[in-house]
């Protein structure tokens, strides 16, 4: 029936749409029921299979439950952290979309249609012409972003490692294929600009779904783990060759996904004669080197022949963490990422004639250093010697490489040995800053931008042009990146989620005698593992319950906070306002931030 002509449906009664048309007369406050089978066998439909009908419903409901009660143990997390965790498990899963893109066809135009404008073939994504996306894939959110981004992806895997853990790792290993890989070992960022530099968490994420995969079936799919392992090699080394300058390990990754976490806007050139050495690009390649090495020892277990790529990507880890942590480079005026009198990382500004100067932001950007950490098991250094003969030799006679970094040389907890970017001293004086509620800590996670910059904006005047950066817990007021992003302030998921893995593991090293103040100036003095769990608390109450029945995330919203009908509906947005933690941005279902489901599943 259209428009209520029932003569304008299809006389054959063939097709691939149709639409169920009911009349109802309802009294104010009355309710029903119409219950729906899709079936060819007419017996399905027959007025007697009610009964069956609540049958069917009522045991796929049983076995729903019955498979996340394995999911999220009962004894181990109440009935709020499970509606939120199934619900946002339930987002990715409906985020599961078919989508078909081939570059060549775009830049060539429809058939039949007037041919697309000459700039279409010298324009964005015009190097990208062998991109055929024709799958099904997770994307972040159906209705406001109906499409992979590269590092969304990543953390949604690690999700959906929990529920679906072959579609996780068949996403990962699809971003790697040929058909979506660049032939210089590029991974496309998203659709309207493929070229773009998203960073590089591709390793992370397979380490951790290999991890959670075989935590769950109590054996790992090693097959999987060398396939990406050898594709990423390719992308490591675009990586490397591409965004390092001048081959001192300092790297320049551009966009990385932080919008306007700065004074540029890091997706466009920068003024003439001027170069970003960016904390965060280069905090993220030592992670990636780290990542590797991981992936490289677990793979050398059962073939020795990765002991070599091992060592290359601990040696290669160490020159990058150098840099960070303790080079000067040659012809500088003594300028590095490391701030010694503010106890942070920054982004350095580097001039045509050699001057370096800090950008003294204390943004995220300052923080992600610390996510370049990791721990490896004394047995592992026994059953890999070769990997362990390489280890000692480098270190005894590169002293001047590990001085200022944690160099895998002293047994902690457990006899393990630590790599890291920060030592001892350096992530002490990092976690004073990020565990200041004045500046980064708040209620909610850890903001992208300190709350010191509502007071004090951090100005920059260039070739005559003033730049500022002020605290935005909400809504950015800044127009780069088109000013529909917004670093300068708000709670990201999924940076915080990396921080809290990133004190874990340092846990695992330093044990329960590293403590720190948490909140900064509280006189509470926490574990590493319990500065981690409390700012997991801080997260996941975005979304459970206070005592008022309030949800942080759902803000003013009466619909959502009071309604019967609707406020144990969760929202999962894209991002989170820095002091009250209101849901900001895409609303319906960020795929990143369903990472709440694993912070539910581990600490109920």
């Amino acid at each position: 029936m259209v428009e209520r002509d029932q003569a304008a449906t299809n006389p054959l009664e063939r097709g691939t749409k149709a639409a169920a048309w009911y009349a109802l007369d309802l009294a104010a406050g009355d309710t029903t029921e119409i219950r729906l089978r899709f079936s060819d066998t007419p017996d399905a439909t027959s007025s007697g299979n009610g009964e069956r009908f609540t049958v069917i419903f009522d045991s796929r409901i049983r076995e729903a439950d019955e498979f996340y009660a394995q999911v999220l143990p009962p004894t181990r997390s109440t009935d709020e952290a499970r509606n939120v965790a199934r619900q946002a498990l339930a987002g990715l899963l409906w985020s599961k979309q078919f989508y078909h893109h081939v570059v060549r066809e775009w830049l060539h135009g429809d058939p039949g249609q007037p041919p697309p404008p000459p700039e279409r073939r010298r324009g964005r994504n015009a190097d990208w012409g062998h991109v055929y996306n024709d799958d099904v894939l997770s994307v972040p959110d159906k209705w406001e972003y109906p499409w992979y981004a590269s590092w969304d992806l990543a953390f949604q895997s690690v999700a959906l490692a929990l529920v679906d853990p072959d579609f996780a790792k068949d996403q990962l290993v699809l971003l790697l294929r040929e058909w979506y890989m660049h032939p210089n070992g590029q991974l496309p960022a998203y659709e309207w600009n493929l070229g773009d530099v998203n960073p590089p968490v591709h390793a992370w994420a397979a380490w951790r779904v290999y991890k959670i995969e075989q935590k769950r079936r109590g054996v790992g799919d090693r097959v999987f783990l060398e396939r990406v392992f050898q594709k990423l090699l390719l992308n490591f080394t675009w990586w490397v060759n591409r965004a390092d300058a001048e081959g001192l390990n300092v790297f320049q990754g551009g966009f990385l996904g932080l919008d306007n976490i700065g004074v540029f806007d890091r997706s466009q050139p920068l003024p003439a004669g001027l170069r970003l050495e960016q904390s965060d690009a280069t905090g993220w390649m030592a992670m990636y080197s780290l990542n590797m090495l991981a992936i490289a020892v677990e793979l050398a277990r059962h073939e020795s022949a990765y002991q070599d790529v091992a060592s290359k990507f601990w040696e290669h880890f160490v020159y990058i963490a150098h840099a960070m942590a303790g080079a000067t480079t040659p012809g500088s005026d003594g300028h590095h990422l490391w701030d010694e009198e503010d106890g942070l990382f920054y982004d350095v500004l580097a001039f045509r004639d050699g001057r370096r100067m800090p950008l003294k932001i204390r943004s995220i950007v300052g923080l992600l250093p610390l996510l370049a950490v990791e721990t490896v098991e004394p047995m592992m250094l026994t059953m890999l010697p070769a990997f362990s003969r390489r280890l000692d030799w480098f270190i005894a006679r590169r002293p001047d490489l590990t001085a200022n970094v944690a160099c895998m040389q002293t047994p902690g907890a457990g006899g393990r040995r630590l790599m890291a970017v920060a030592n001892r001293q350096r992530l002490e004086r990092v976690l004073n800053v990020m565990l200041d509620e004045r500046e980064f800590l708040s209620p909610y996670g850890i903001r992208s931008l300190s709350r010191i910059h509502a007071d004090r904006p951090y100005t920059l005047s260039v070739n005559g042009t003033s730049h500022e950066v002020v605290y935005e817990p909400a809504e950015s007021r800044s127009p780069a990146f088109g000013g529909n992003s917004n670093w300068r302030g708000p709670v990201w998921f999924p940076l915080n989620y990396l921080i809290i893995e990133a004190l874990q593991r340092f846990h695992h090293y330093y044990g329960n005698d590293f403590r720190v103040e948490c909140p900064t100036g509280s006189g509470h003095w926490l574990t590493l593992w319990e500065v981690a769990a409390e700012l997991s608390r801080r997260l996941t109450h975005l979304f459970l319950r206070r005592p008022d029945g309030t949800r942080p995330a759902s803000g003013a919203s009466e619909r959502y906070q009071r309604d019967p009908h609707w406020r144990d509906l969760i929202l999962f947005h894209e991002y989170f306002h820095g002091d009250t933690g209101v849901g900001l941005g895409a609303s319906h279902q960020t795929g990143w931030t369903a990472l709440v489901a694993k912070l539910l599943q581990q600490t109920g």
